[in-house]
C-alpha cells in the first residue's frame, strides 16, 4: 500500500514544490509564442501576396495603376474575360492533356522502376536507387535548359545522334512543330518527376510482407498473378497518393515551358500557369492574370477535393 501510493505522493509533492507562478505561460501560450515568428513570416510571404492578388483580380490594373495605386473596380469582369478568352480555354485544355499524359507516364514508369529496384536478382537495383535521385535533385529550370540543348534543331544532341545513325537525313525541328514541342515538354517533365513516384512505390514495396509471396509460390502462382493478386492491390493507397500529388503539381507546370518552348510555337504549349504569366508580364494585364490564377486555383482545389473523396472512400472500405 505504502509503495503504491509513493508515486502519487511524490508527484503531489513535486507539484507543490513547483507551483505555477503568476505570469508563467501555459503550454498553449508557449507554443503560440514560439511559432509566432514562423506565422508572421508565412503571412508576409504567402498571405499578403494572396490577398493582394485577390484585390488585383477585382480591379483594372496596369502599369499606371501599379504606380499610382489607384485602380478602377472591375468586379467579376476579369474573371469573365478570362473565361471568354479562347487562349485561356485552350491553355486549360493543354493543362488537362499534359496532366493526364504526364501523370500516367509517371505512375507507369515509376512503378516499373520500383519493381526493378525491388528485385534482388538484379545487381544494379541498389545503385539505381541512388541514380534515381539525380533528376529529382535538378532544379526544374535547369532541367528544362538541359532538354532544350538535347532537342535543339541546330546543335541538339539528339539530332546529331539521329544523323550519325542515319535515321534522318536532316535536322528535325522538334521545337517548331506543335505536337513535337508539346511532347518534348512532357518528356522533360516526366524525366524529372518520375523518381518521386518510383521512390514512393519502392518504399511501399518494402512494406509488403514477404510471407505473402512465399505462400503464392507454394500455390504455384506465376509472377503475373503475384503482381496483380498481391503487389498492385496492396499498393493502392500509394497509387492514390501519387495520383493526388503528381496531378496537383502537373497542373502548375511552368519551368520546363519557360526554358524549352517559351509557350511556342504559337500558343501550342501554353498551359494555364503560362497563361497567367503571359497575361501579367507579357500583356501587362495584371487584373486578368490574377483572375486566371485564382481560376486555376479553384480548378486545382476541385481536383484535390475529388481525390480526397476517393481517398476517404478507400479508407472506409479498408
Amino acid at each position: 500500500m505504502h509503495e503504491s501510493l509513493q508515486p502519487a505522493i511524490d508527484g503531489g509533492a513535486l507539484s507543490r514544490r513547483r507551483p505555477r507562478r503568476r505570469g508563467d505561460l501555459s503550454t498553449m501560450q508557449l507554443s503560440a509564442f514560439l511559432n509566432l515568428p514562423s506565422i508572421l513570416l508565412i503571412i508576409a510571404v504567402v498571405g499578403y501576396p494572396l490577398l493582394y492578388a485577390a484585390w488585383v483580380s477585382f480591379h483594372h490594373v496596369g502599369i499606371r495603376e501599379l504606380r499610382t495605386g489607384q485602380a478602377a473596380w472591375a468586379g467579376l469582369g476579369n474573371y469573365a474575360a478570362a473565361l471568354a478568352d479562347p487562349a485561356f480555354r485552350s491553355s486549360f485544355v493543354h493543362t488537362v492533356v499534359f496532366t493526364a499524359i504526364s501523370v500516367a507516364l509517371e505512375i507507369g514508369l515509376g512503378l516499373g522502376v520500383a519493381l526493378a529496384m525491388n528485385m534482388k536478382g538484379i545487381w544494379l537495383a541498389r545503385g539505381t536507387a541512388v541514380v534515381m535521385l539525380v533528376p529529382w535533385a535538378i532544379p526544374p529550370i535547369v532541367n528544362g535548359i538541359l532538354w532544350s540543348f538535347i532537342f535543339n534543331s541546330e546543335y541538339g544532341y539528339l539530332n546529331d545522334i539521329l544523323l550519325r545513325l542515319h535515321l534522318t537525313t536532316s535536322y528535325v525541328s522538334f521545337l517548331t512543330n506543335s505536337t513535337l514541342a508539346f511532347a518534348v515538354v512532357i518528356i522533360a517533365y516526366v524525366w524529372r518527376t518520375t523518381p518521386f513516384s518510383a521512390l514512393l512505390f519502392h518504399a511501399s514495396l518494402q512494406g509488403i510482407p514477404h510471407d505473402l509471396y512465399e505462400a503464392a509460390d507454394v500455390d504455384g502462382a506465376s509472377a503475373v498473378k503475384r503482381l496483380f493478386g498481391i503487389t498492385l492491390p496492396l499498393l493502392t493507397p500509394t497509387f492514390l497518393a501519387v495520383l493526388v500529388l503528381r496531378t496537383l503539381f502537373a497542373f502548375l507546370v511552368f519551368d520546363e515551358i519557360l526554358a524549352i518552348t517559351y509557350g511556342g510555337p504559337g500558343n501550342s504549349t501554353w498551359t494555364a500557369a503560362w497563361y497567367v504569366y503571359a497575361s501579367a508580364f507579357f500583356y501587362l494585364k495584371f487584373g486578368l492574370g490574377s483572375a486566371a490564377a485564382y481560376l486555376l486555383s479553384v480548378a486545382t482545389g476541385l481536383v484535390a477535393l475529388l481525390y480526397i473523396r476517393l481517398l476517404s472512400r478507400r479508407a472506409e472500405y479498408a
